[in-house]
């Protein structure tokens, strides 16, 4: 059943509000969809490199899930193949970029649906506890007809 606050998103806050609504948790759950998972990986691999922002992912992912009670839902594979690919188009990418032109030209990334982590892991894999504690590396062989980026 969809509800008026489905459609509610973080669009309106500037990046500065969105983070420390995030990272203070009072960022509506309504407001924190897969679309903003990306925003936020995005600004924090973009203001402090993937290896410092996969700690601030991770660790405000957990902290926010836990404020909503919703500890349970982090996953450590999905949190950091999605970080790795956003740096690698970052990367690929004008320096000055910004979210608008990021999600003009990567909406694989944000297509939840048709998930891209399909193109590199098995749904058994990624429905391990395994998965879900410890970044685990993809387990398909990636070819150059399936589109995928390699890792």
């Amino acid at each position: 059943m969809s509800t008026e606050t489905d459609h509610i998103s973080s669009d309106h806050l500037t990046d500065l509000q969105f983070i420390e609504r995030f990272e203070d948790c009072t960022l509506p759950a309504a407001w924190f969809h897969h679309r903003d998972h990306i925003r936020m990986a995005w600004l924090q691999i973009k203001k402090h490199g993937l290896l410092n922002a996969l700690d601030k992912i991770s660790a405000g992912i957990k902290r926010y899930a836990a404020a909503q009670g919703k500890a349970e839902r982090y996953h450590e594979t999905i949190t950091w193949a999605y970080a790795i690919l956003i740096n690698e188009r970052i990367a690929r990418a004008n320096p000055e970029q910004t979210w608008t032109e990021f999600v003009a030209v990567n909406g694989d990334l944000l297509d939840w649906e048709r998930n891209i982590l399909r193109k590199y892991y098995h749904p058994a894999t990624l429905s391990t506890e395994l998965s879900k504690t410890t970044f685990l590396l993809p387990d398909k062989t990636v070819t150059a007809d399936s589109g995928a980026t390699r890792f």
